[in-house]
C-alpha cells in the first residue's frame, strides 16, 4: 500500500474510531479535553508507524491501546502530585485491570457500569449543566462524531471562529469544574437530556447528509447515533422524546439504500425506489413513534422525573417521516397532514430551517406559488444567508412555476454554497437541465 493510501486509510479509521477512543481514555483520565489530546497522540503514532509497518489487523484496537498506554503514563506522572500514596495504589490497580487486556488481545477492555456505554457517558459528561447548551452540543459533536470545527459550524449555521472558541472554552470549563466522567443519577438526567438528544440527532444528520466531502452520506455516523439512541431509550423508557428521536432516526435510516444510485449520486426523496426502503427499520420506527405518542398523550414521564405533556419536536418530526414511510408511492403522500405537523412543530420550536421545510410541504400540498411566498420571506433571515437549501428550495419552486432562468440562477447559487461534492454536482445538473438563460 502506498504512503498516500495508508494515510487515507488512517483517516478513515480515525473517523470511525475516534469517539470510542476518546471515550475509553476519558474513563481513565476523567478529563475529556485531555482524553482528546491523548487520542490525538495515538493518531500521530499511527501516522508515524503504519506507513512503514503496514496497517495492523485491528486498527481501532491498536489506536485504543496506544491511547490508553499514554493515559496510563500520564496518570503515573500526574497523580503522584494530586493524590495520597495509598489512593494512588488502589487507583493504579483498577487502571491496570482496564488496560492490561488491551495489551493481551488488542480489544477494548472497558467494562460497563449502570448502562454499559462509555460513549453515552461521554455525551452526558460533555452535556453537563456547567456549560451552555450551545457549548454542550458543539463539544460533544467534536468528541463523539469526530467532526471538524468547520463541519460543526455549518451544522449550527455559525462562524468557524465562534465554534472553535466555544469548544476550547467548554473543555477548559469542564476541567476547571472537575466534572466527573459519568452518567448522572435520574434526578440530574432530565437537566441534560435535551442537549443529549440534540447531539445525537445532529450526529445522525451529519451522517445522513454529509456537510462536506465526496460522499453524500456517512453511514457510520448514522449507525452510531442510532445505537446511542437505542441505548438511551433503554435508560429512559418512559421519556416520549427519546422514543420520538429513535423513531425519527429509524425511519430516516430506512431510506439509506435508496438515497444514492449505483454511482453514489444522490437520489431525492420523491424519486427514490421505495421498494429499497428497509421495512424492518420502518416497523421499528413506527413502533417507537407509537410508544412516544402513548407516553406523550397522557402518561407521565416517570423515567426522568418530567411532567406530562404533548408530543415534542422529535416525535413530531418522526410523525412527518412516518407519513412518507406509510406512502407506498410518492403521489400517495398525505401532504396536508405533513403541513399540519409542521405547523405544530413551528409553534413548538420555531426556527427558519423548520419554516423552510414547512414551505416545501406547503408547495407539495397547495402549490409552488404559496410556498414561494414563505421562502421569499425567509430571505430576510441572516442565519440562512449561507444555507444552501434556501436557494435550492427556491430554485425548485421557480422551476415548477416555469421561471427557468431564475431557477437556474438559484441552483447555481446553492451549488456554490454547499461543501459536499455530490450535492454540488446534483445542483449543477439541475441548473443545466433548465437550459441557458
Amino acid at each position: 500500500m502506498s504512503e498516500a493510501a495508508t494515510h487515507a486509510a488512517i483517516q478513515a479509521v480515525w473517523r470511525i474510531e475516534a469517539a470510542k477512543i476518546i471515550a475509553g481514555v476519558a474513563r481513565l483520565v476523567r478529563d475529556v479535553g485531555l482524553a482528546e489530546e491523548l487520542a490525538q497522540d495515538a493518531l500521530v503514532a499511527a501516522l508515524e508507524h503504519w506507513p512503514g509497518e503496514g496497517l495492523p489487523d485491528n486498527p481501532g484496537a491498536w489506536l485504543m491501546t496506544t491511547a490508553k498506554r499514554r493515559a496510563l503514563d500520564h496518570l503515573r506522572q500526574d497523580q503522584l502530585h494530586r493524590r495520597k500514596q495509598e489512593e494512588l495504589g488502589a487507583d493504579m490497580d483498577a487502571l491496570q485491570a482496564h488496560v492490561v487486556p488491551d495489551f493481551v488481545d488488542g480489544l477494548d477492555a472497558a467494562r460497563a457500569d449502570d448502562i454499559g456505554d462509555d460513549l453515552l457517558r461521554l455525551i452526558f459528561t460533555a452535556c453537563h449543566p456547567v456549560l451552555s447548551t450551545d457549548a454542550r452540543v458543539a463539544l460533544t459533536l467534536r468528541l463523539l462524531g469526530g467532526l471538524s470545527t468547520d463541519e460543526i459550524a455549518r451544522a449550527f449555521l455559525a462562524s468557524e471562529a465562534t465554534i472553535a472558541q466555544r469548544i476550547v472554552r467548554a473543555k477548559r470549563t469542564l476541567a476547571a469544574a472537575r466534572v466527573p466522567f459519568e452518567v448522572p443519577q435520574a434526578a440530574e438526567r432530565a437537566q441534560r437530556l435535551g442537549s443529549v438528544l440534540e447531539v445525537i440527532y445532529l450526529v445522525f444528520n451529519e451522517g445522513y447528509s454529509a456537510t462536506a466531502g465526496d460522499d453524500w452520506m456517512r453511514p457510520a455516523l448514522c449507525e452510531e447515533a442510532l445505537r446511542l439512541g437505542r441505548v438511551l431509550a433503554g435508560l429512559a423508557p418512559n421519556e416520549p422524546e427519546v422514543h420520538g428521536l429513535v423513531a425519527l432516526m429509524e425511519i430516516q435510516a430506512s431510506r439509506t439504500r435508496a438515497r444514492t444510485d449505483a454511482q453514489g449520486r444522490p437520489v431525492l426523496l420523491m424519486e427514490q425506489d421505495r421498494s429499497r426502503w428497509d421495512r424492518l427499520l420502518i416497523r421499528r420506527g413506527l413502533a417507537a413513534l407509537q410508544r412516544a405518542e402513548a407516553l406523550g398523550g397522557g402518561q407521565g414521564q416517570r423515567g426522568l422525573g418530567g411532567s406530562m405533556g404533548p408530543l415534542g419536536p422529535y416525535a413530531l418530526q418522526a410523525a412527518i417521516a412516518a407519513c412518507h414511510a406509510r406512502a407506498p408511492q410518492p403521489e400517495a403522500t398525505d401532504w396536508p397532514q405533513i403541513v399540519a405537523l409542521y405547523d405544530a412543530l413551528a409553534r413548538l420550536s420555531p426556527s427558519p430551517v423548520i419554516e423552510l421545510n414547512r414551505a416545501v410541504a406547503v408547495g407539495m400540498a397547495f402549490g409552488p406559488a404559496a410556498a414561494l411566498e414563505i421562502v421569499d420571506r425567509l430571505h430576510q433571515d441572516e442565519s440562512l444567508a449561507s444555507y444552501h437549501w434556501l436557494p435550492s428550495v427556491r430554485g425548485d419552486l421557480l422551476a415548477k412555476l416555469g421561471r427557468a432562468a431564475e431557477a437556474r440562477a438559484e441552483f447555481e447559487r446553492a451549488a456554490g454554497l454547499t461543501r459536499n461534492s455530490r450535492e454540488r454536482a446534483l445542483l449543477l445538473e439541475r441548473a443545466q437541465g433548465l437550459g441557458r438563460r
